[in-house]
């Protein structure tokens, strides 16, 4: 059986979640409350939108539709300014050894992400080359714990759902990997990850073994 691998991007293969903390920090700031590192975390695998949400939730800012719309253009206007300058450095450790092996393999591998601006991002690092498939916040209409962005993935790899393997750092993102029945693999804290099917801190703990017991799997 043919097998994809699905990955999402912030997280696992760059660290952009330090400019969206970033980004996020200054609009707080401007709206008169700080915002920390930790509640930062819970804004991963979340798509834009609901961040906003649950940021205003937080300062206890109401908001008409247009201040909403505004700071989300301000959010990521900002944003986009913090990672104009990234390159290959920002790529996490051993992410590029998978990708290689994968290609090298002929096996199918797409990117499952909530960004918006997942293209650009690859493009900038040098890793585009290697996605037969880009699903990102462009192309969905339900945010991670929800499927959608994976199956949609599958789809466009015209790989059976269930015969995907999905490399996640967010609670969200690897429910919506379960909700899918594909093979989750956790990339950060095994214990807040708890729910993968395999946890690993980074990609220099995966073995190249791992994987070709993935694809025959």
């Amino acid at each position: 059986m043919k097998k994809g691998f699905i990955f999402d991007l912030d997280g696992v293969i760059v660290d952009t979640a330090k400019y969206h903390y970033l980004a996020w920090k200054k609009l707080a700031h401007e709206l008169g409350f700080e915002f920390t590192k930790e509640q930062n975390e819970l804004f991963k695998g979340v798509s834009r939108k609901r961040c906003l949400e649950i940021l205003l939730e937080m300062g206890k800012v109401d908001a008409t539709q247009e201040q909403f719309d505004t700071w989300m253009i301000e959010k990521n206007v900002d944003y986009l300014r913090y990672i104009e300058h990234m390159d290959a450095s920002e790529i996490l450790p051993d992410v590029p050894r998978i990708l290689e092996f994968l290609q090298e393999n002929k096996v199918p591998i797409a990117l499952g992400s909530a960004s918006k601006n997942a293209r650009p991002i690859l493009e900038k690092v040098g890793l585009l080359h290697y996605f037969d498939a880009i699903v990102d916040g462009n192309n969905v209409t339900k945010a991670k714990p929800d499927p959608e962005v994976f199956l949609l993935a599958a789809q466009q790899l015209d790989v059976n759902a269930t015969d995907c393997v999905v490399f996640e750092d967010a609670v969200a993102g690897i429910k919506a990997a379960n909700a899918a029945k594909m093979i989750s693999i956790g990339i950060g804290d095994e214990k807040v990850l708890s729910e993968a099917h395999f946890n690993f801190t980074d990609f220099t703990e995966i073995s190249i073994d791992f994987i070709q017991e993935l694809i025959e799997g």
